[in-house]
């Protein structure tokens, strides 16, 4: 039996060339929130420069589909998404499909059944007998509590996992307006931030095939969920596809939070902020990443791989952990034995933290 889990392999897959925040906002945006001064602001201000999105709203406007249709588009977007993410990480571990004895999906934007699970095992030639399991609608942090699934699988049965995060949240553009021609700011900020986008992470229990590809051995994941402030970010199910409740107090309890519980778990590995080479924080949006890295005291640069994602892919809910890690590897990747930290932190409140420690 292994006694350790091993990140060994990351694909990467997008819709479409991308779109910049301007384009988004002057070919649909602006008129959406019909002209409203403080949308252009939260547009401007975003730390986003360019996003992809399955669904372009500058060439369709989907704020008036039923969920139904919406769901339906799920389907027909996602599925070669989640292949080319998949066998792109594959590729990168060195493995065949058939060698896959779990595929974890985790997905918030959309459900189907039979799920992206199924469909992308067999387009994909995994085995018949291939174990799946999907995590669904958890939000943001969910590649991390799915990395953890992914990784007692490995270790207790010794053989590959495949976790794959697809978020389209480009489905989920809501009216720009209620009833009452009122703007809510939470619809705006979402979406000033969400993009599109497919990542998906090998698993491994062989530390030395980790070693030959760069891995990152799973040291151990922890959670924190702040019952008292469950309505602070919310993830509705509507006739109109699926709706955000996004509270500006958010960076405010993160900030009671995030110190003692990364702390505590640097320390039950005796280690300290000062060991950590790099930091994969989850970028729901700039007065995150500045909450973050003052209540850590992170240098200047600790979270420029974060920044970076946020201004080329926008905020992929699930998939932006993974994507913030796969950008470390080309910046600055974690020296031997050294720590990373992945963050991320969604509806509940609850922020999920994973220490992470380099192979090579």
């Amino acid at each position: 039996m292994s006694a350790s889990a091993y990140i060994a392999g990351f694909g990467i897959a997008v819709p479409g060339g991308g779109l910049t925040q301007t384009e988004m906002w002057d070919g649909f945006f602006a008129q959406h929130f019909a002209g409203d001064r403080m949308a252009e602001r939260v547009f401007r201000g975003a730390g986003v420069r360019r996003r992809h999105a399955a669904v372009n709203p500058v060439v369709e406007d989907v704020s008036r589909w039923s969920t139904g249709e919406r769901m339906r588009r799920y389907v027909a977007e996602a599925l070669p998404l989640g292949k080319e993410a998949v066998a792109a990480a594959l590729a990168d571990a060195g493995l065949a499909p058939a060698d896959v004895g779990l595929l974890a999906v985790v997905s918030c934007t959309g459900y189907v059944t039979p799920g992206l699970d199924i469909r992308v095992a067999a387009d994909l030639g995994m085995g018949s007998d291939v174990q799946r399991l999907f995590v669904g609608h958890m939000g943001c942090y969910a590649a991390i509590p799915g990395l953890g699934a992914a990784a007692d699988y490995v270790v207790a049965r010794g053989r590959p996992a495949v976790v794959l995060c697809l978020e389209l949240t480009s489905l989920h553009v809501q009216p720009g307006a209620d009833d009452h021609g009122q703007i809510d700011r939470g619809q705006v900020v979402s979406h000033a931030l969400f993009g599109d986008a497919a990542a998906a992470v090998v698993v491994l229990p062989n530390a030395a095939e980790s070693r030959r590809v760069g891995g990152l051995e799973v040291v151990e994941i922890a959670a924190l969920t702040d019952a008292a402030t469950a309505d602070h970010m919310t993830w509705d199910v509507t006739d109109l596809g699926f709706r955000m409740g996004l509270s500006p107090e958010v960076p405010r309890v993160l900030a009671r939070h995030v110190s003692d519980m990364v702390s505590g778990l640097l320390g039950r590995h005796g280690l300290t902020t000062a060991d950590v080479d790099g930091w994969a924080v989850h970028p729901g949006g700039p007065r995150i990443l500045s909450t973050v890295a003052e209540r850590l005291g992170l240098p200047n640069d600790a979270l420029d791989a974060s920044l970076g994602v946020l201004a080329e892919r926008g905020n992929c809910s699930s998939a932006t952990v993974l994507l913030v890690l796969d950008a470390l590897r080309t910046i600055r990747r974690p020296r031997s034995r050294r720590a990373t930290v992945a963050m991320a932190f969604g509806p509940g409140l609850t922020l999920y933290v994973a220490l992470l420690r380099g192979t090579t």
